[in-house]
């Protein structure tokens, strides 16, 4: 059996670190995605935003890395009777098919800048064209902050490198940081300066 990865070891805990309900963002976004979608939620941990999607009644994968959170998310989707995909992997390396999603959505899904471009920009290829992006991060100015998120700024995104990262392959609709109010389980409190940003494939 595979070591226990730090996410794993979190998401053991009793409870559901995040919450159960979908992010704040996501949900003023989501009438965006028309009806029945193929929406692919990449760190989607324990599965509140993948869950939350299918209650919409699109059709969601929900890729992580831990498989105690995967297993919270069949788990949580099994309670609201809505059907969830899940997949484990690595982000590091992996890649949706080309063109066959309607919309990607992460949130809070930090990944380091050795392959965080990298890693973003097969994420946009997944698109199809006219799919959506939707992201929200902690922003680098949130490490004055204690309502969550990793304490290296090497993982934490501003909205400039997120241009960058999506630049030739999405249209950018929204490019935003500030402060907001958290309350998303014990995992998210707090005044936090985050990262908005809404794309659309080319």
């Amino acid at each position: 059996m595979a070591a226990m990865t730090f996410w794993d070891q979190r998401f053991s805990e009793p409870g559901y670190k995040y919450g159960l309900e979908p992010n704040a963002f996501l949900r003023e976004q989501a009438a965006r995605m028309a009806p029945a979608s193929r929406v692919l939620v990449p760190g989607d941990g324990e599965g509140r935003n993948g869950v939350w999607l299918a209650e919409q009644g699109h059709r969601v994968t929900s890729v992580d890395y831990s498989v105690v959170g995967l297993q919270k998310a069949q788990a949580l989707a099994a309670s609201r009777g809505v059907a969830l995909t899940t997949e484990l992997a690595d982000l590091a390396d992996w890649a949706p098919a080309a063109g066959t999603l309607d919309a990607v959505v992460l949130v809070y899904t930090h990944l380091p800048g050795a392959f965080r471009q990298a890693a973003h920009r097969r994420l946009a290829l997944g698109l199809r064209a006219g799919g959506w992006m939707v992201m929200e991060a902690f922003h680098p100015e949130q490490l004055a902050h204690n309502s969550g998120g990793p304490k290296d700024v090497d993982m934490l995104y501003t909205p400039e490198a997120l241009d960058t990262d999506f630049a030739g392959w999405l249209r950018c609709e929204m490019s935003w940081h500030g402060e907001i109010r958290l309350s998303e389980g014990p995992g998210h409190q707090g005044l936090a300066h985050v990262t908005r940003w809404l794309g659309q494939r080319l």
